[in-house]
């Protein structure tokens, strides 16, 4: 099915703005110009695209389609740089799912190593990231171990070390008499949202108990450390965002030398990989900068 890029150039404006007003002015034509697009679009696909509302929001084939449009930019831009020509429509934007911490800790050092790329980055729970691109959302995406997604090619970057940490106060007041299932299903911990597993997961590798102790949900990684320091839980923290909060003393390991590492995986698209080769390279310089090499 051959799809007219204006169309598709404004089904991805208003998602990536959630206005027709916005698209419209980021593509320098009217607001009836962009509906007329949106609407040309459905009825070629036969299905309707965009969620009207507050923001505007993709439907399922939307979502789809829009990614295909960027997908076709990519290649388009690659074409171009191979041919010499000029980029009049400028650089090709790739959309990436990514954990929170990867985001907080090292890859941003890969992104800002990749010229003539517009970054889309969707942030999910490391265990979940690959369903964006199952899904066929996103274009590449950091991923938890080694199994590869159907028609992504799968690149073992490194291991991300967590570590339990707290407050000194709140180890007095929580863990007096030791870290144990008894104190660790009292003690608060803190939580990213609803799909972060990490703080469970160490304490079923350490007590063989499945608990449910007292959360907190605090979806930022920067916060997360902070409010370890500030006493108001415990929490897994990347290991290069408590170093320093641990070296001086305003926070400490539970337990130490109990870490828990999660193996990291980049995995990107296979069409897509020779147009996206360079910032491939830049994400496996920058993990093996920050992360424990693989094995």
């Amino acid at each position: 099915m051959l799809l007219d890029p204006h169309h598709l150039s404004a089904l991805a404006a208003i998602l990536r703005h959630g206005s027709f007003e916005a698209a419209a002015a980021e593509l320098s034509v009217t607001p009836s110009a962009i509906s007329q697009r949106i609407k040309a679009l459905e009825d070629r696909v036969g299905a309707a695209l965009i969620h009207r509302g507050t923001p505007c929001t993709g439907t399922p084939a939307g979502l789809r389609i829009a990614r295909h449009a960027e997908d076709i930019g990519l290649l388009e831009a690659k074409l171009a740089r191979e041919l010499t020509l000029d980029q009049r429509e400028g650089p090709a934007r790739v959309r990436i799912a990514l954990p929170a911490d990867t985001l907080a800790t090292w890859f941003i050092g890969a992104m800002v190593q990749t010229g003539d790329v517009l970054f889309d980055l969707v942030i999910d729970d490391q265990d979940h990231s690959a369903d964006w691109l199952r899904r066929g959302e996103v274009s590449a995406a950091i991923t938890v171990g080694g199994q590869a997604v159907t028609g992504c090619d799968a690149i073992t970057l490194g291991t991300l070390r967590y570590l339990p940490t707290a407050s000194p106060p709140f180890m007095r007041r929580w863990f007096s008499e030791g870290v144990s299932a008894r104190s660790l299903a009292c003690a608060p911990c803190l939580t990213f949202n609803r799909k972060d597993n990490l703080q469970k997961t160490w304490i079923t590798a350490l007590t063989g108990n499945r608990l449910s102790p007292p959360i907190h949900f605090l979806p930022s990684s920067t916060g997360f450390v902070d409010a370890a320091i500030a006493g108001m839980g415990w929490g897994m923290n990347p290991e290069g965002l408590v170093h320093q909060a641990i070296a001086d003393g305003r926070l400490c390991e539970l337990i130490p030398e109990a870490p828990l590492d999660i193996e990291l995986t980049w995995q990107i698209g296979r069409v897509l990989a020779p147009a996206l080769a360079p910032l491939t390279k830049a994400v496996r310089r920058a993990a093996a900068e920050h992360l424990i090499p693989p094995a």
